[in-house]
């Protein structure tokens, strides 16, 4: 059966990527009004939708051009206002993280794994500029970008650094304690607040609460990113800023959407060719804030590792196709034509803030005399001009590190492979002693890194279910997931088969993303919000008044209106238990094991003293956890 109505957009129907059925897919409980907010809507308890003939009136716009309710749902997917209860609720997720993190942070004593390292690294820089060897005296020679460092010395500056190899001792500019907690904390503070972003940003993806509060706790919860957050290495840091650059596009494209409504209630006809049918130029409205500050973001993920140049690609196609989905939407007759001809000055000003801002990463290199390599040409007994031979020697920097990396085929005891890394097939231990009481006559303390097992288990099924469910909904949020963990996983199998030696710890930055699958996955369970009676998508049948445009009709079919519009709603059932509550509680009964088994194995994610017998019961799968 189709539907018509009149509106203001021209014929060619819908295109599949912006399908309403994805509201379906992940209890998206969009608001059944456009002006009503549904910041507050959660998975556990959607609102109830307006009587069918609320839908059926189109509302006029103040310009007097009136739109589809369907169309203003597509253009606005989730309306941001604030709403107390859920930032409640992000707050007692957020307090969860940061406790777990932050208590006993100063154990175990001394460096443990790489922060022997990464350090002695920051206090360089926050001592001398540049990273700094205190034992000879002389520059570190290092193949990893500074800002990660930085940050760690952020916390030793603030709390204090000692190194009995370098001779050095320094008290905390704000107070001090031990100097472990000085070089541990910006790692628990960054891990803490990625936590934070994520709930945030799965809340606005699903437009859930309950599922945003879900996909923070899983990372919360999780050994592996606990782990990192508790120990003065580079990847949580990377894991941040790859994150939050996502997350800003996502902003960006909710903002993009709105805008392009925003023009069209006030008269513009997207079908009109030329400049006339685009978005008019208004500064500081055009100026795609969200998107600029993720090329910062990224610029500053390279500042960590360079292995975030991975993402860059993968980020740029989600803004061309989200950009090319809301001119579909709106109408344009030539989405991809127009969106690249749109978008390709600022994709080109956003890769210029990438480079821009990385290059500011080495500032303290730049600004000082003694960086390692910073006055090669003249070293070599060749000319070096100002500014280009400073460019010109970190040149040579790079191209000396990447041979280091390219190179790097040295076995090692925790080395692994990324086909093993989701299935937990060779965690790597940071710290491990014997030393202390526990009771028994054998005792034994390790830090291992190591996913909750429950949870990374679940990551391949959750990775397989989040795309058939994104190719059967068509659904953007799956593809965007899934491209961001391939973004993060496959270019180490290239690696792989060039033998280069890997860690499990590679895989940091695909986490948030992984575990959204496993958020998706849990949101198709639950389903939707309670559907509305049949005349409600009958109601999509209003005509809004013509104008004379002479604009054509468009035609509605079923297969393009949301869920809450079917006749065919999901997850309805008219006997027993309901298909939404027996979804609850499945969803709730996974993250509550994700819990248990995290408070199982939470003494060897913190180094806690246990009985050789108790920790030796832990490692599930024998000697490649040991």
């Amino acid at each position: 059966m189709k539907m018509t109505g009149r509106r203001r957009t021209p014929s060619p129907a819908p295109a599949a990527y912006d399908r309403g059925v994805t509201m379906a897919s992940t209890a998206q409980t969009q608001s059944r009004d456009s002006d009503r907010d549904h910041s507050g809507v959660t998975a556990s308890a959607p609102p109830e939708g307006p009587p069918a003939s609320s839908t059926a009136a189109v509302p006029e716009t103040p310009g007097g051009r009136g739109l589809p309710t369907i169309l203003r749902r597509r253009l606005v997917p989730f309306d941001t206002r604030l709403e107390p209860y859920s930032w409640l609720a992000t707050l007692v997720v957020v307090a969860i993280a940061a406790v777990v993190r932050l208590v006993g942070l100063s154990h175990p004593k001394g460096k443990i794994f790489d922060e022997t390292y990464y350090a002695k690294d920051a206090w360089g820089l926050v001592s001398k500029g540049v990273e700094w060897n205190y034992k000879d005296n002389v520059p570190s020679y290092v193949v990893h970008p500074p800002l990660g460092k930085w940050l760690i010395g952020i916390g030793e500056w603030a709390f204090g650094y000692s190194d009995a190899d370098g001779n050095v001792v320094s008290a905390g500019h704000i107070m001090t304690t031990s100097p472990e907690f000085g070089w541990r904390f910006s790692a628990a503070i960054i891990g803490t607040l990625t936590v934070l972003i994520l709930v945030r940003t799965a809340r606005r993806l699903f437009g859930s609460t309950v599922l945003g509060c879900a996909a923070g706790l899983l990372l919360a919860l999780d050994g592996f990113h606990l782990v990192l957050s508790r120990t003065a290495l580079l990847d949580v840091f990377l894991l941040f800023f790859i994150f939050a650059a996502f997350a800003a596009l996502v902003v960006d494209r909710d903002h993009r959407r709105r805008r392009w409504l925003t023009a069209m209630e006030a008269g513009l006809d997207p079908s009109v060719p030329g400049r006339a049918g685009r978005l008019p130029l208004r500064f500081p409205e055009s100026v795609p804030w969200w998107r600029l500050l993720a090329a910062v973001l990224l610029g500053c993920a390279l500042g960590v590792k360079w292995s975030a140049l991975y993402f860059v690609p993968a980020f740029a196609l989600l803004v061309i196709f989200w950009e090319v989905g809301v001119r579909r939407s709106a109408g344009v007759r030539r989405p991809w034509r127009d969106a690249l001809l749109g978008e390709i000055g600022w994709l080109a000003l956003a890769g210029v803030l990438i480079l821009a801002t990385y290059i500011a990463t080495w500032s303290g290199w730049f600004l000082t005399d003694h960086g390692y390599f910073r006055h090669w040409l003249a070293d070599s007994g060749k000319t070096e001009l100002p500014v280009i031979g400073a460019l010109q020697n970190l040149w040579h920097y790079h191209s000396e590190a990447y041979k280091f990396h390219t190179t790097l085929v040295t076995p090692h005891v925790y080395q692994s492979w990324p086909w093993q890394w989701l299935l937990l097939g060779r965690p790597v231990a940071f710290y491990w002693s014997s030393d202390g009481g526990c009771g028994a006559s054998s005792c034994a303390a390790e830090i291992l890194l190591l996913g909750t097992p429950i949870l990374w288990w679940s990551f391949l099924p959750a990775l397989a279910a989040t795309a058939w469910l994104g190719i059967a909904r068509r659904d953007w949020r799956a593809g965007a997931i899934l491209l961001c963990v391939a973004a993060g996983l496959l270019p180490w199998f290239w690696y792989a088969f060039d033998g280069r030696t890997m860690f499990s710890f590679y895989t940091a930055p695909a986490l948030p993303f992984l575990i959204l699958a496993v958020t998706y996955v849990l949101g198709a369970l639950i389903g939707p919000a309670k559907s509305p009676a049949p005349a409600a998508a009958a109601a999509v049948r209003a005509p809004v008044p013509a104008d004379g445009s002479g604009r054509a009709t468009i035609e509605l079919s079923e297969e393009t209106l949301p869920a809450e519009l079917s006749n065919h709603p999901a997850g309805s059932d008219s006997g027993g238990l309901d298909r939404r509550t027996v979804g609850v509680i499945i969803a709730g009964a996974y993250v509550l094991l994700v819990a248990i088994c995290f408070a199982y194995f939470y003494p060897v994610f913190v180094g806690q003293i246990l009985p050789y017998a108790e920790w030796s019961a832990r490692m599930w799968l024998g000697s490649r956890w040991i």
